[in-house]
């Protein structure tokens, strides 16, 4: 893309970090269903790939203790999450219409 633009309009990504410590990890608390389904439901919406939305995997973001955390950029919008009515509320709310959910913000 020539012109300057973004490739994707908005990237998501879920941490899916796995500690071996006993310490609190996204992956150990739904990371992976969360974010095949928020990539499932952007395909399903049509809103997923080039110019578009891309829902990503991520190594460890460091914020595990307020986890299962997410972000979406360029917005740099830091989430959580309890299960996949919440991910259906941020595709809805943030991906589609603009609007952060303030109730999931970290």
């Amino acid at each position: 893309m020539s012109d300057n633009k973004q490739f994707f309009e908005r990237h998501v990504f879920f941490c899916m970090n796995k500690r071996d410590d006993g310490r609190n990890s996204c992956g150990d608390h739904g990371a992976e269903v969360a974010q095949k389904h928020a990539k499932k439901r952007c395909k399903e919406l049509g809103i997923n790939g080039p110019g578009k939305v891309r829902v990503n995997q991520a190594g460890c973001m460091d914020r595990c203790e307020e986890g299962p955390v997410m972000v979406v950029y360029p917005e740099g919008t830091w989430y959580t999450y309890v299960d996949t009515t919440d991910i259906d509320e941020i595709v809805d709310s943030h991906l589609v219409g603009g609007k952060v959910v303030e109730r999931l913000k970290i």
